[in-house]
Parts: structure tokens; sequence; C-alpha cells
């Protein structure tokens, strides 16, 4: 069975990156995939500081609750990332989980992730999709340095306020058909 895991990196609950991330996981699950998500928001994520210990093979020196999700983001076959456009790039939050994937950096860990399949999902306020460039690029960078594929990035402009997304049908639907498509 197919293992899907989203992780959500808007501060904002029931917003609209926990909107688009659901919807993929709920297409996943038409599917018969079993998903889980990570509310990041709700955990203790520090950032990392260069050490170097897990490039060594040992667990990361950072005592914090990014230790625990190791295991989960191993034991999935999808990642699916959730982040708003702050500032022209991913929340705070999410940078410093996506920071933490040098874990993943040292041969041990590497074939640990290498191959998995990830989507992004990226809401933001304007309407000018350059404003998520920035954003799409670490994503893009960051996974491709993995050696991860990356199936989807999926936009949704002119969502500023609390749920507008619910107002999105396409981009809605789109969400889920790429949940759909990752669980075949």
């Amino acid at each position: 069975m197919t293992k899907v895991l989203g992780i959500i990196g808007s501060p904002r609950r029931n917003g609209n990156t926990h909107i688009l991330v659901n919807k993929v996981l709920d297409g996943a699950r038409s599917q018969g995939a079993d998903t889980d998500s990570i509310f990041l928001n709700d955990f203790n994520i520090k950032e990392c500081d260069g050490c170097h210990a897990c490039w060594k093979g040992l667990e990361c020196a950072k005592k914090d609750d990014m230790n625990s999700f190791y295991q989960k983001i191993i034991d999935s076959d999808i990642l699916v990332f959730g982040t708003p456009v702050y500032w022209y790039g991913p929340t705070a939050i999410m940078k410093a989980f996506i920071d933490r994937f040098v874990y993943f950096n040292c041969p041990e860990n590497r074939e640990k992730i290498r191959g998995k399949s990830a989507v992004v999902a990226i809401p933001f306020e304007e309407d000018d999709e350059k404003a998520s460039l920035a954003t799409v690029e670490i994503f893009e960078k960051s996974i491709n340095y993995l050696e991860m594929n990356l199936t989807d990035v999926l936009l949704a402009p002119g969502v500023g306020e609390k749920g507008a997304v619910l107002e999105k049908k396409i981009i809605l639907e789109r969400a889920y058909n790429i949940g759909k498509m990752l669980a075949r």
C-alpha cells in the first residue's frame, strides 16, 4: 500500500495550505493509499546549525521534534509539502523542516529517501504566479539534490484570506486528482 505523508508548513490550521494538502491526501486515500499528515506549527523544530553529526551517521544533535519525523519520512513513499508564500519564500517553519533534511545527505541516509516522490502545494496572496518562483525553486533544487522525484507543483494564486482556496474549484479538483495519480 502506498504511504503518503502531508507536511503542512502554514501556521494557520484549516487555512489554504492545510486545505490543499488535505485535498491531495483525500485523492490519494480514494485510491487506497495510507495517508498521514504533520502540522509543523504544532511542533518544535529548530534550525540546523551545521554540526554535521548526521553526516557521520549519528543522530541529529538537536533535541527537538524533528528527530521523531525522520522515520515517518523514511516509511513514506510520497511526501506532499505545503507552504504559503511568505516574503517570496516558504514559511520559517517549513524552511527549518527542509533544512533538517541535511540528515539525508550522508550515504547511509541518502538511500532512505532517494527515489521517493514529492509534490509541492503553494498558495499565495498575489495573483501573479511569479510571486511563487523562489519558493518553487527552493523545493525543486532541494528535492532534486536529494535524488527524489518532484511529480507536481500545485500553485494557488490569489488566495490571501483564510479559506479563499475553497472558491478555486479547478485548483481543488487538480489537488484531488494529483493525490489520485500519486496513489496509483
